[in-house]
């Protein structure tokens, strides 16, 4: 072979010099970090050769954003306390910068609008960048539940209301507004969805979750994620999902917030875990755990759970924070650690990559590196997994936003209709005797009574921020919208949620007396106020009332006894039911409460849940027709605490009645009544077992008998008939919300997969096992239209 000339050979080695990694960043002094074309993998680990152990530290810690600004009229600049905590402690994420309520005692005079909500974060972004070593911006995580929780937003109805819906499609139209009003104002991180199941409704924060059941709270969940994250986070207008909580919160034994929980892993891995994996396999980036322990592992440092199950079985590639204090809390409330040292040790080293306080890493993680509990290679796998959700956001390049833009974008009129159309579809028709409902339009005399009636914050739910007046349509302001000046309406107020001492209830009487019609509202509230002490984790102190008690009876940190209607409540539904005039009940609540009375005695009830800014106009569209009610219960209203826990797909075997009521929830799972009639008919299931899946196919007709254009909520279950561990009587196993006009029919069709039939064995494996199975076809989990029973002839395994 011939030998090339020395001068090609020169150049050969020139070109190849000019493509190596290290001549081109000797060449560009750009280092790789800061290359915006460099892959993401090889940006995170020259950053992280280039970081100190303090830096690295620092970047895990998620402190308390709303005290790093400072507003002078309508200038924002960075605070002195955040001066301090960049200099000192190199942090590399803020929570709840924008958040205004009373905890944060940010009002809509001290907080942000949102363009210096824009001002703000850029401020603390230019500081950063500008004054530090290596000039990795900050990371802004806010409360995105129902809307981002600041100054200004669209505020959509709760979660329990959102599972209402049962429109996994509405609901990802929703969240990707609420990504856009966020990331507008320079968020990159929406702490939702609520991923709990809601099987205690005794627990403060049921209406921060979509119900009891799994597979609607799949369903979801998976839409937020995928609203929230869009496409791609360099968009500008999507936010990281951040998961709640992980894992099994919302069944605290006697319904305390927090408390512990003592589920096995059967049920864990059945129940609880699967909308985590849904949402995780649906892409979501972040995840938080509880404050909880399973079965005696704090969830904060459960290397089970974050280690083996999140990352290793569901292949998750985000980062992981703690609940507020949760590491603290480890030494503090769960007595697992005997100092704040060693429970960010027990944290790090079960997996958990960041704290949400700035107290439980920090100083307490450098104590732990120095005493040898966490490794150099720990600190930074947790390092590395949230400096690569910085660069996939596209900070290192845009770290800024624009407060015109932010101006532009937040709340504005196409948000505002999508906020009444989630509350429509949310809207449940508990009861219609006689056709009450819907009422007439001529109807000459309105009484809109109860402490609910025109409460602006009451209908709102927890992690709501303050609003300006006018944002919020309240039911009273609603009804007055809908029929204008053609009717008398009259407003008494009556009594309050919880206060007991400025009752008037014979003014509402008189009211309802002089009436055609009374349209009660009562139920709950989880309106914070400024007078409302709050523990570090932000959840509210409960104490004995001294003087005049606010309405607050639900939202985080109100845990409940009993389920009954506090105060005078149901004292003035009695009252004006004897006027003999004819009542619609309307409850806006977080919780199922006790409605034996008025599931009895009033001929028409409706629930709203917390419907958000746009409920009253939402609520008198239905009220008055011109919107069918479709909205399905996500969680089962008991007849008594007593019942607890009441959830639909309890396991075998069927239970007996008790001395003094039978064991059925006054309204099930699934249930909702229409203005419309809707018929079931020619269930159809054909098996296909091919490889290792398998495919049921299950369809049928489904009509609109009635006069009026309806949506109807198709829900298939499933019962495992006979099965190696024990199973539910029956699970959902699939659903559509499908709008039919007055006299059509479609067809449904639903395919069922190894996954959705799958069971986790003995042998702690997933497995899909061989025999008979029952499909039902319904109306709810209680109203059953069709069955019919279908074989599979093999056993299959699945994969986690």
């Amino acid at each position: 072979m011939n030998a090339l000339p020395t001068r090609k050979l020169l150049t050969l080695a020139v070109g190849l010099a000019l493509f190596s990694p290290a001549t081109y960043a000797q060449k560009s002094a750009t280092p790789v970090y800061k290359n915006a074309a460099a892959p993401v993998d090889k940006r995170v680990q020259d950053l992280l050769k280039r970081m100190t152990t303090e830096e690295k530290v620092g970047q895990l810690s998620t402190l308390l954003g709303w005290e790093m600004y400072q507003k002078q009229g309508d200038n924002v600049s960075v605070s002195d306390k955040f001066k301090k905590a960049v200099n000192e402690e190199h942090i590399g994420m803020l929570w709840a910068t924008l958040r205004a309520d009373p905890w944060t005692q940010k009002t809509i005079k001290t907080g942000l609008n949102p363009a210096l909500a824009a001002q703000a974060t850029n401020a603390l972004q230019k500081y950063v960048i500008e004054n530090t070593r290596l000039g990795i911006p900050m990371l802004l995580s806010e409360e995105c539940p129902h809307g981002h929780m600041a100054i200004g937003t669209t505020v959509f109805p709760t979660a329990l209301g959102q599972g209402s819906t049962w429109n996994p499609a509405l609901i990802n139209e929703m969240a990707t507004a609420i990504a856009q009003e966020a990331r507008l104002q320079g968020a990159h991180a929406g702490y939702g969805p609520v991923l709990d199941l809601a099987r205690e409704p005794r627990w403060s924060r049921v209406e921060e979750t979509y119900g009891e059941d799994p597979i609607l709270n799949s369903q979801m969940g998976v839409a937020m994620v995928t609203g929230f994250q869009g496409k791609g986070l360099k968009s500008g207008v999507n936010i990281i999902s951040t998961l709640k909580h992980f894992a099994a919160y919302g069944v605290p034994e006697g319904g305390h917030n927090g408390g512990s929980v003592a589920t096995g892993p059967r049920e864990l891995m059945q129940v609880y875990l699967p909308p985590f994996r849904a949402a995780v396999k649906a892409g979501a980036l972040s995840i938080m755990t509880a404050y909880n322990s399973i079965d005696g592992v704090p969830c904060t440092a459960n290397p089970y759970l974050l280690k083996t199950v999140l990352r290793k079985q569901w292949g998750f590639q985000g980062f992981s924070v703690s609940d507020l204090s949760s590491i603290s809390g480890l030494r503090s409330n769960h007595h697992t650690a005997v100092s704040a040292a060693e429970a960010a040790a027990q944290a790090i080293n079960a997996g958990l990559d960041a704290d949400l306080s700035g107290y439980g890493f920090g100083k307490p993680l450098l104590e732990a590196i120095k005493q040898g509990m966490v490794s150099a290679a720990v600190l930074d796998t947790a390092v590395s997994h949230v400096l690569r959700q910085k660069f996939q956001l596209g900070l290192f390049e845009n770290p800024y936003v624009s407060p015109e833009k932010a101006t532009a974008g937040v709340r504005n009129t196409a948000h505002v209709n999508l906020a009444r159309r989630v509350a429509q579809e949310s809207v449940i028709l508990l009861k219609n005797d006689k056709n009450l409902l819907p009422l007439n339009k001529q109807t000459k005399r309105i009484a809109v009574i109860g402490p609910n009636a025109d409460n602006v914050y009451n209908q709102l739910g927890d992690y709501t921020a303050p609003q300006a007046d006018g944002n919020v349509v309240t039911v009273l302001q609603g009804i007055k919208n809908k029929i204008g000046n053609s009717a008398s309406v009259t407003y008494v107020k009556g009594c309050a949620i919880r206060d007991t001492t400025n009752a008037n209830l014979a003014e509402a009487v008189q009211a309802a007396q002089q009436a055609d019609v009374a349209v009660v509202v009562l139920g709950g509230s989880s309106a914070r106020d400024f007078k409302t002490e709050y523990q570090n984790t932000g959840a509210a102190t409960v104490k004995a009332g001294e003087g005049v008690v606010s309405d607050m009876e639900s939202g985080e940190g109100f845990d409940r006894a009993s389920l009954d209607m506090l105060g005078k409540q149901l004292d003035l539904l009695k009252a004006v039911m004897q006027t003999g005039k004819p009542v619609v009940l309307v409850l806006i609540e977080g919780r199922p409460l006790n409605l034996n009375w008025a599931a009895a005695n009033v001929p028409a009830i409706v629930n709203a849940w917390y419907p958000g800014q746009e409920g009253g106009n939402a609520i008198a569209n239905v009220l008055f027709g011109d919107y069918n009610p479709a909205g399905r219960l996500p969680i089962s209203v008991p007849k008594s605490a007593g019942q607890l826990p009441v959830y639909y797909n309890y396991k075998k075997p069927s239970r007996h009645d008790y001395v003094e009521m039978d064991t059925k929830p006054l309204y099930p799972f699934g249930y909702g009544l229409s203005y419309s009639k809707f018929d079931y008919s020619n269930l159809n299931v054909s098996v296909s077992e091919t490889g290792n899946d398998v495919a049921v196919t299950v369809t049928m007709a489904v009509k609109n008998t009635g006069s009026r254009d309806g949506d109807e909520v198709v829900q298939l279950y499933v019962d495992d008939k006979t099965s190696s561990v024990v199973g539910p009587l029956k699970q959902l196993k699939k659903f559509e919300r499908l709008n039919l006009k007055a006299g059509e029919e479609k067809l449904v069709t639903f395919t069922l997969t190894a996954d959705d039939l799958k069971l986790y064995n003995p042998s702690m494996n997933w497995v899909v096992e061989k025999g008979e199975f029952t499909v039902m076809a319904g109306a709810s989990s209680e109203d059953i239209r069709q069955k019919k029973d279908f074989t599979l002839t093999r056993d299959l395994a699945v994969k986690p």
